[in-house]
Protein backbone atom coordinates (compact mmCIF):
# COMPACT_ATOMS: atom_id res chain seq x y z
CA UNK A 1 0.00 0.00 0.00
CA UNK A 2 1.01 3.73 -0.40
CA UNK A 3 2.98 5.00 2.22
CA UNK A 4 2.84 8.53 3.27
CA UNK A 5 4.69 11.39 5.45
CA UNK A 6 2.55 13.74 7.10
CA UNK A 7 3.23 16.99 8.87
CA UNK A 8 1.29 17.32 11.80
CA UNK A 9 0.16 20.84 14.05
CA UNK A 10 -2.05 20.57 17.00
CA UNK A 11 -3.25 21.96 20.67
CA UNK A 12 -2.30 19.71 23.11
CA UNK A 13 -4.97 20.36 25.50
CA UNK A 14 -7.50 18.75 22.90
CA UNK A 15 -6.03 15.56 23.51
CA UNK A 16 -4.86 13.20 26.28
CA UNK A 17 -1.39 12.52 24.32
CA UNK A 18 -0.11 11.27 20.91
CA UNK A 19 -0.39 7.44 22.13
CA UNK A 20 -3.80 5.82 21.90
CA UNK A 21 -5.25 5.09 24.87
CA UNK A 22 -8.68 3.11 25.33
CA UNK A 23 -12.35 5.55 25.56
CA UNK A 24 -10.06 8.59 24.95
CA UNK A 25 -9.34 10.86 22.81
CA UNK A 26 -5.49 11.05 21.31
CA UNK A 27 -3.75 12.67 18.53
CA UNK A 28 -3.11 9.21 17.11
CA UNK A 29 -6.86 7.95 17.21
CA UNK A 30 -7.91 11.10 15.86
CA UNK A 31 -5.57 10.48 12.88
CA UNK A 32 -6.38 6.84 12.21
CA UNK A 33 -9.63 7.18 12.24
CA UNK A 34 -9.27 9.89 9.87
CA UNK A 35 -7.34 7.99 7.89
CA UNK A 36 -9.53 4.80 7.75
CA UNK A 37 -11.89 6.72 5.75
CA UNK A 38 -9.12 6.17 2.95
CA UNK A 39 -8.63 2.59 3.72
CA UNK A 40 -11.53 0.95 3.16
CA UNK A 41 -12.68 1.97 7.01
CA UNK A 42 -9.94 0.14 8.21
CA UNK A 43 -7.69 2.29 10.71
CA UNK A 44 -3.91 2.17 9.62
CA UNK A 45 -1.08 2.52 12.42
CA UNK A 46 0.02 5.70 12.52
CA UNK A 47 3.58 6.18 14.23
CA UNK A 48 4.77 9.74 15.08
CA UNK A 49 8.66 10.82 15.20
CA UNK A 50 7.93 11.65 19.03
CA UNK A 51 5.09 10.57 21.60
CA UNK A 52 3.86 13.87 23.09
CA UNK A 53 2.20 14.16 26.15
CA UNK A 54 -1.10 15.40 26.99
CA UNK A 55 -1.21 19.17 26.99
CA UNK A 56 2.26 19.55 25.13
CA UNK A 57 1.56 21.29 21.59
CA UNK A 58 3.28 20.38 18.13
CA UNK A 59 3.70 23.10 15.02
CA UNK A 60 6.16 20.44 13.37
CA UNK A 61 5.03 16.67 14.64
CA UNK A 62 5.62 14.09 11.29
CA UNK A 63 3.83 10.91 11.29
CA UNK A 64 3.66 8.22 9.23
CA UNK A 65 1.04 5.32 7.78
CA UNK A 66 -0.21 3.65 4.88
CA UNK A 67 -3.46 3.82 3.10
CA UNK A 68 -5.36 1.94 0.42
CA UNK A 69 -6.36 4.66 -1.68
CA UNK A 70 -4.12 5.74 -4.88
CA UNK A 71 -3.93 9.35 -4.12
CA UNK A 72 -1.41 11.76 -4.84
CA UNK A 73 0.11 13.26 -1.11
CA UNK A 74 -1.78 16.40 -2.00
CA UNK A 75 -5.45 14.62 -2.08
CA UNK A 76 -4.14 12.55 0.95
CA UNK A 77 -3.42 15.98 2.55
CA UNK A 78 -6.61 17.50 2.29
CA UNK A 79 -8.55 14.35 2.99
CA UNK A 80 -6.98 13.38 6.41
CA UNK A 81 -7.06 17.63 7.33
CA UNK A 82 -11.23 17.59 6.21
CA UNK A 83 -11.89 14.61 8.43
CA UNK A 84 -9.45 15.43 11.45
CA UNK A 85 -12.64 17.82 12.07
CA UNK A 86 -13.34 19.20 14.64
CA UNK A 87 -10.29 18.28 16.49
CA UNK A 88 -7.62 20.72 17.32
CA UNK A 89 -5.15 19.68 14.76
CA UNK A 90 -4.08 20.10 10.86
CA UNK A 91 -2.62 17.89 8.75
CA UNK A 92 -0.30 20.39 7.25
CA UNK A 93 1.77 18.88 4.05
CA UNK A 94 2.34 15.33 3.30
CA UNK A 95 4.43 13.48 0.91
CA UNK A 96 5.44 10.06 -0.62
CA UNK A 97 7.69 7.85 2.09
CA UNK A 98 10.68 6.99 0.54
CA UNK A 99 11.65 3.13 0.54
CA UNK A 100 12.51 2.10 4.12
CA UNK A 101 11.65 5.80 5.81
CA UNK A 102 9.89 5.50 9.92
CA UNK A 103 8.97 8.62 11.08
CA UNK A 104 10.44 7.54 14.31
CA UNK A 105 13.45 5.21 13.95
CA UNK A 106 14.68 7.63 10.79
CA UNK A 107 14.76 10.93 12.59
CA UNK A 108 18.17 12.59 13.26
CA UNK A 109 17.10 15.20 14.84
CA UNK A 110 13.91 16.86 16.80
CA UNK A 111 13.59 20.34 17.83
CA UNK A 112 11.47 21.95 21.25
CA UNK A 113 10.44 24.47 22.66
CA UNK A 114 9.79 25.87 25.89
CA UNK A 115 7.55 29.22 26.42
CA UNK A 116 7.42 30.85 30.20
CA UNK A 117 5.47 34.26 30.33
CA UNK A 118 7.89 36.09 32.80
CA UNK A 119 5.45 38.72 34.26
CA UNK A 120 2.99 39.40 36.84
CA UNK A 121 -0.30 39.62 34.99
CA UNK A 122 -1.69 36.14 34.23
CA UNK A 123 -1.77 35.28 30.20
CA UNK A 124 -4.83 36.13 28.58
CA UNK A 125 -4.74 35.42 24.87
CA UNK A 126 -1.55 33.11 25.60
CA UNK A 127 -3.42 30.92 28.15
CA UNK A 128 -2.93 27.27 27.61
CA UNK A 129 0.38 28.01 25.86
CA UNK A 130 2.78 29.27 28.57
CA UNK A 131 3.37 28.35 31.91
CA UNK A 132 3.01 31.44 33.63
CA UNK A 133 5.78 32.54 36.23
CA UNK A 134 5.33 35.71 37.87
CA UNK A 135 7.99 35.89 39.58
CA UNK A 136 11.30 37.47 37.91
CA UNK A 137 13.44 35.30 36.08
CA UNK A 138 17.29 35.81 35.37
CA UNK A 139 17.63 34.20 31.61
CA UNK A 140 21.02 34.96 31.58
CA UNK A 141 22.13 32.79 34.47
CA UNK A 142 19.35 29.79 32.93
CA UNK A 143 21.49 29.92 29.70
CA UNK A 144 24.84 30.09 31.75
CA UNK A 145 23.55 26.67 33.54
CA UNK A 146 22.11 25.19 30.30
CA UNK A 147 25.69 25.25 28.43
CA UNK A 148 27.12 22.72 30.77
CA UNK A 149 24.40 20.15 30.02
CA UNK A 150 25.38 20.02 26.49
CA UNK A 151 27.06 17.19 24.86
CA UNK A 152 26.62 13.37 25.40
CA UNK A 153 25.03 11.87 29.03
CA UNK A 154 23.69 9.77 31.20
CA UNK A 155 20.18 12.04 31.92
CA UNK A 156 19.17 9.62 34.45
CA UNK A 157 18.60 12.52 36.69
CA UNK A 158 16.44 14.80 34.41
CA UNK A 159 13.94 11.22 32.54
CA UNK A 160 10.87 10.53 34.08
CA UNK A 161 10.42 7.81 36.33
CA UNK A 162 7.77 6.02 33.66
CA UNK A 163 10.45 6.67 30.97
CA UNK A 164 10.61 3.66 29.22
CA UNK A 165 13.86 3.93 27.39
CA UNK A 166 15.89 1.18 27.52
CA UNK A 167 19.21 3.90 28.40
CA UNK A 168 19.37 7.62 29.25
CA UNK A 169 22.00 8.02 27.40
CA UNK A 170 21.44 11.07 25.14
CA UNK A 171 23.29 13.62 23.31
CA UNK A 172 22.09 17.09 24.02
CA UNK A 173 23.34 19.43 21.04
CA UNK A 174 21.19 22.77 22.18
CA UNK A 175 19.87 24.17 25.23
CA UNK A 176 19.56 27.50 24.76
CA UNK A 177 17.53 30.08 27.03
CA UNK A 178 16.57 33.64 25.43
CA UNK A 179 14.91 36.38 26.97
CA UNK A 180 12.02 37.63 24.29
CA UNK A 181 10.04 40.23 25.57
CA UNK A 182 7.99 39.37 28.68
CA UNK A 183 8.77 35.44 27.57
CA UNK A 184 11.76 33.20 28.48
CA UNK A 185 12.05 30.69 25.78
CA UNK A 186 14.07 27.32 25.90
CA UNK A 187 15.07 25.51 22.55
CA UNK A 188 16.17 22.22 22.52
CA UNK A 189 17.65 20.46 20.23
CA UNK A 190 18.96 16.43 19.89
CA UNK A 191 18.34 13.74 17.95
CA UNK A 192 15.96 11.97 20.91
CA UNK A 193 15.00 12.88 24.11
CA UNK A 194 14.06 10.96 27.23
CA UNK A 195 10.09 10.94 28.46
CA UNK A 196 10.12 14.68 30.46
CA UNK A 197 13.56 15.19 29.78
CA UNK A 198 12.75 18.83 28.14
CA UNK A 199 10.35 19.23 31.10
CA UNK A 200 12.76 18.30 33.33
CA UNK A 201 15.42 20.58 32.32
CA UNK A 202 13.13 23.42 32.18
CA UNK A 203 11.91 23.07 35.91
CA UNK A 204 15.61 22.88 36.89
CA UNK A 205 16.48 25.60 35.15
CA UNK A 206 13.96 27.89 36.42
CA UNK A 207 15.32 27.29 40.25
CA UNK A 208 18.69 28.69 38.60
CA UNK A 209 16.83 31.60 37.12
CA UNK A 210 15.08 32.16 40.40
CA UNK A 211 18.26 32.69 42.30
CA UNK A 212 17.63 29.80 44.11
CA UNK A 213 20.32 27.99 43.24
CA UNK A 214 24.23 28.60 41.37
CA UNK A 215 24.60 28.31 38.00
CA UNK A 216 26.56 25.38 38.53
CA UNK A 217 23.67 22.95 40.66
CA UNK A 218 22.09 21.87 37.26
CA UNK A 219 24.96 20.18 35.89
CA UNK A 220 25.75 18.48 39.56
CA UNK A 221 22.37 16.91 39.64
CA UNK A 222 22.82 15.82 35.67
CA UNK A 223 26.17 14.11 37.81
CA UNK A 224 24.71 12.53 40.21
CA UNK A 225 22.00 10.91 38.07
CA UNK A 226 19.45 10.82 40.67
CA UNK A 227 15.94 12.33 39.89
CA UNK A 228 15.10 13.35 43.23
CA UNK A 229 17.50 16.17 43.44
CA UNK A 230 16.48 18.16 40.32
CA UNK A 231 13.93 20.22 39.72
CA UNK A 232 10.01 20.42 39.23
CA UNK A 233 8.81 18.75 36.28
CA UNK A 234 7.35 22.10 34.37
CA UNK A 235 3.90 22.10 32.92
CA UNK A 236 3.11 20.63 29.74
CA UNK A 237 1.59 23.69 27.91
CA UNK A 238 4.62 25.56 27.87
CA UNK A 239 6.32 22.86 25.28
CA UNK A 240 5.77 22.94 21.43
CA UNK A 241 7.13 20.21 19.36
CA UNK A 242 8.94 22.37 16.04
CA UNK A 243 10.73 19.84 13.90
CA UNK A 244 11.95 16.89 13.04
CA UNK A 245 14.79 16.30 10.54
CA UNK A 246 15.79 12.91 8.18
CA UNK A 247 18.89 12.54 6.60
CA UNK A 248 16.67 12.20 3.13
CA UNK A 249 14.81 15.52 2.52
CA UNK A 250 10.80 14.71 2.13
CA UNK A 251 8.77 16.35 -0.97
CA UNK A 252 6.14 18.12 1.15
CA UNK A 253 2.76 18.50 -0.85
CA UNK A 254 0.57 21.17 0.59
CA UNK A 255 -1.79 22.33 -1.82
Amino acid sequence: MPRFALLLEYDGAGFVGWQRQPGLVSVQSALEEAAARLNGGVAPIAIAAGRTDSGVHAEGQVAGLEVSAELPPERIRAALDFHTKPHPMSVRAAAAAPEGWSARFSATRRRYRYRILNRAARPGLEAGRVWHVPRPLDAAAMHRAAQALLGRHDFSAYRAASCQAASALRTLDRLDVLCLGEEVVVAAEARSFLHHQVRNLVGTLVEVGWGRRPAEWPRAVLDGRDRRRAGQTAPPEGLCFLSVEYPVALDWRHA
